[in-house]
C-alpha cells in the first residue's frame, strides 16, 4: 500500500507538526506533500523534519512567501490541487488554515483528511491575527472570505473520509461541512508505568530513566525548581491569550514563566511585570524540566480545537487551569485534573486560580496521570492504522 502525506505548510511546531510526525513515523516511507517550507522559522524543530522526502508546491516559488503566506491563501488550494497523487493508493492529509485537504485523488485511491478544525479565519473563530481590527481589513477579508468559503465547502465534499481530532472538531465538520466524521484524539507520548515519575508523581526526581514525555524522552540532567510557579506553553498568538495569563499574575503577584514564540512577544512582554519570565523557544530537556517544577499550566486559548499541551502537562502529573472552551473541556476533568474559567477576561482566571489553591490538595498527580493515557501516542496509532488499513481494503468504499 503506497501512501502519501499532506500537511499545510511547514513553518511553525504545534500541535498539527506533531501529528504529521507520528503519521510519518508510523508510514516513514510516504513523501509529504506541502504548500511551502520554512526552515528558519522551524528553529529548533527544523531537525525533525530535514531527512523526510518533502515536495513544495509552486507557492515555494512565491515572492516572501516566507512572510506573505497569508495573503497568499487564496492561491492555497490551487497549490495543492497541483500535486500528482496517481501512484498512491491513500492519501492522508492533515489540514486546518491552509487548505491541504484541496488535494485531488483518482479512484481507486482514497483521500483521508485528519482535520484538525475547517480554518478558523472563516467561521468566526479567534485567530492569531486580528485582521478585522481595520475597516479595509474588514471588507477585503469578508469578500475574500466568502469566495474561500464556498472553496471550502467544495474540497470538503470531495473528501473520502474525515477524522477529526476532537468532538469538538467533529461538530464543526458537521455543521460546516455536512460531514460526518471519526474522532481519533492526537497522540501524546506519555510518562510510562515503569518510570519513577509515574511511581512517585508527588516528589518528582531530578533524573529520569528512558521514560518521557512526547519530545522524546529527555533526561533530566540539572534539578527542577523549587520555588513554585505558573506555566504558559504556547505560541505567543492572539487566539492564546497569553496575556490573560500575564495580567491575572501581574494582579495576584504570581511567578509565572511562559515558553513559546510568536508574533505577540513584544507586545506580551510590555505588559509584563516583575513575576513574568519569557524563556522563549526551550530544548526537550528544558521543557521537560519545566514541566516537572511547575505547579500548574495556565492555559487560557479560547476555542481551541483540541490542545496537545494541557495533555502533556496532566502527563507529568501536573493539573490545568483552562478557559472552558473548545477541546480542552475534553481532556481536563473539573476539580480532578484542573480548574475552568467560564469567561475570557482576567478576573475569571484570577478567580480560576483563588480556587485552584483552594483545591490543591484535592487534584492528584495519579489522576493527571491517569487521564493524560487516554490520549497516548500508542493509542493513536493503533486506531490511526485500523481505520487507513480498514478503508483501503474496503472493496465497496464509495458506495
Amino acid at each position: 500500500m503506497k501512501i502519501a502525506l499532506v500537511h499545510d505548510y511547514l513553518r511553525e511546531y504545534g500541535g498539527a507538526e506533531r501529528v504529521l510526525e507520528v503519521l510519518h513515523e508510523i508510514w516513514p516511507e510516504s513523501p509529504v506533500y506541502t504548500a511551502f517550507v520554512d526552515w528558519e522559522s522551524l528553529g529548533l524543530r527544523r531537525e525533525r523534519f530535514e531527512n523526510w522526502e518533502i515536495h513544495t508546491s509552486w507557492g515555494q516559488k512565491l515572492p516572501a512567501i516566507k512572510k506573505l503566506f497569508s495573503p497568499y491563501r487564496i492561491f492555497a488550494p490551487t497549490f495543492f490541487r497541483s500535486f500528482d497523487f496517481s501512484r498512491f493508493d491513500v492519501v492522508i492529509s492533515s489540514s486546518s488554515v491552509y487548505f491541504a485537504k484541496a488535494i485531488k485523488v483518482k479512484p481507486p485511491a482514497v483521500h483521508i483528511c485528519y482535520c484538525h478544525t475547517p480554518p478558523r479565519f472563516l467561521y468566526g473563530y479567534p485567530t492569531a491575527i486580528e485582521w478585522q481590527k481595520h475597516w479595509w481589513g474588514k471588507l477585503g477579508g469578508s469578500l475574500l472570505n466568502h469566495w474561500l468559503r464556498m472553496a471550502d465547502w467544495q474540497v470538503a465534499q470531495e473528501v473520502d473520509f474525515f477524522i477529526a481530532n476532537s468532538q469538538e472538531t467533529a461538530l464543526r465538520i458537521k455543521k460546516f461541512y455536512r460531514r460526518d466524521s471519526v474522532i481519533i484524539y492526537p497522540p501524546v507520548k506519555l510518562l510510562t508505568a515503569t518510570g519513577p515519575a509515574a511511581r512517585q508523581p508527588q516528589n518528582l526526581p531530578t533524573a529520569l530513566t528512558s521514560a518521557g514525555p512526547h519530545f522524546g524522552a529527555p533526561r533530566l540532567t540539572s534539578p527542577v525548581a523549587t520555588k513554585p510557579y505558573y506555566l504558559c506553553v504556547s505560541r505567543l498568538a492572539r487566539s492564546k491569550r497569553i496575556d490573560l495569563a500575564i495580567e491575572a499574575c501581574n494582579r495576584l503577584r504570581l511567578p509565572l514563566k511562559v515558553v513559546g514564540a510568536g508574533r505577540e512577544e513584544e507586545n506580551l512582554k510590555v505588559m509584563a511585570g516583575l513575576t513574568v519570565e519569557f524563556l522563549g523557544e526551550v530544548s526537550d530537556e528544558e521543557l521537560a524540566n519545566l514541566y516537572f517544577g511547575c505547579r500548574a499550566l495556565i492555559f487560557p486559548a479560547e476555542e481551541e480545537d483540541f490542545g496537545m499541551v494541557p495533555v502533556e502537562a496532566m502527563s507529568f502529573g501536573k493539573p490545568v487551569i483552562a478557559y472552558r472552551s473548545g477541546g480542552v473541556v475534553e481532556s481536563v476533568i473539573e476539580g480532578k485534573t484542573g480548574i475552568f474559567f467560564n469567561e475570557s477576561t482576567t478576573e475569571s482566571l484570577m478567580e480560576a486560580i483563588k480556587r485552584f489553591n483552594d483545591l490543591n490538595h484535592d487534584i492528584k498527580a495519579e489522576d493527571c496521570l491517569r487521564q493524560a493515557q487516554k490520549f497516548s501516542k500508542e493509542r493513536f496509532k493503533k486506531e490511526i492504522k485500523e481505520f487507513v488499513e480498514g478503508k483501503n481494503l474496503c472493496q465497496n468504499f464509495r458506495k
